[in-house]
């Protein structure tokens, strides 16, 4: 049961995130709206990944290959979503004021990326791994530095570049080492036994 300081505690924090939403949005109508060029910018990078992958996926693959893009988008939000409250990532334009994240990388053009390389890794019968760590690579020593330059993404509190290919590294081990589980699932059932 909580008790009196912890909700006292909790009321306090509460208050404190409605007021950091409102600045956000107070921030995003002044510098990151409609009217801005950073915004078209990312607005792009989360419609033509997905207009993208509509078009170039092979659908009969759809759900292993969505399954694998899922994963990636999920884990990449969550870390994405730690390094911002934490204070190690920031971006100063966004599509979606509200989001904790940058919405455009982490939903869409990071996933269908990697969507894409891992669907031509398991046509092609290439090493998802390898390509996964190349395209990693490409994320974060040549991609991030060039959003970094335009003023898309800001590292802070120690975290570079290397730390970031890291990060996709992990998540790109744990997207392939679930997929696989899943995979082995759908081709070894569990025969459940009725009596």
């Amino acid at each position: 049961m909580m008790t009196k300081e912890q909700g006292k505690r909790l009321n306090e924090i509460l208050d404190l995130q409605e007021k950091v939403v409102s600045m956000w949005l107070e921030y995003w109508k002044d510098f990151s709206h409609f009217n801005t060029g950073p915004f078209w910018v990312i607005f792009l990078m989360l419609v033509v990944p997905l207009v993208i992958i509509y078009f170039k996926i092979d659908r009969t693959r759809a759900f292993q290959i969505g399954f694998y893009g899922f994963n990636i988008h999920t884990w990449f939000t969550y870390s994405d979503a730690i390094a911002m409250r934490t204070g190690y990532v920031y971006y100063p334009f966004q599509v979606i004021p509200v989001m904790p994240v940058n919405f455009a990388l982490d939903a869409s053009l990071v996933p269908v990326t990697f969507m894409l390389v891992y669907q031509w890794c398991i046509n092609n019968n290439k090493n998802v791994f390898l390509y996964g760590v190349i395209t990693s690579a490409f994320f974060s020593f040549l991609f991030k530095p060039v959003l970094n330059a335009w003023d898309l993404i800001k590292l802070d509190n120690g975290m570079n570049y290397f730390y970031l290919f890291l990060n996709y590294l992990v998540i790109l081990i744990l997207a392939i080492v679930i997929t696989k589980v899943f995979i082995y699932f759908k081709h070894h059932p569990k025969v459940s036994r009725s009596k």
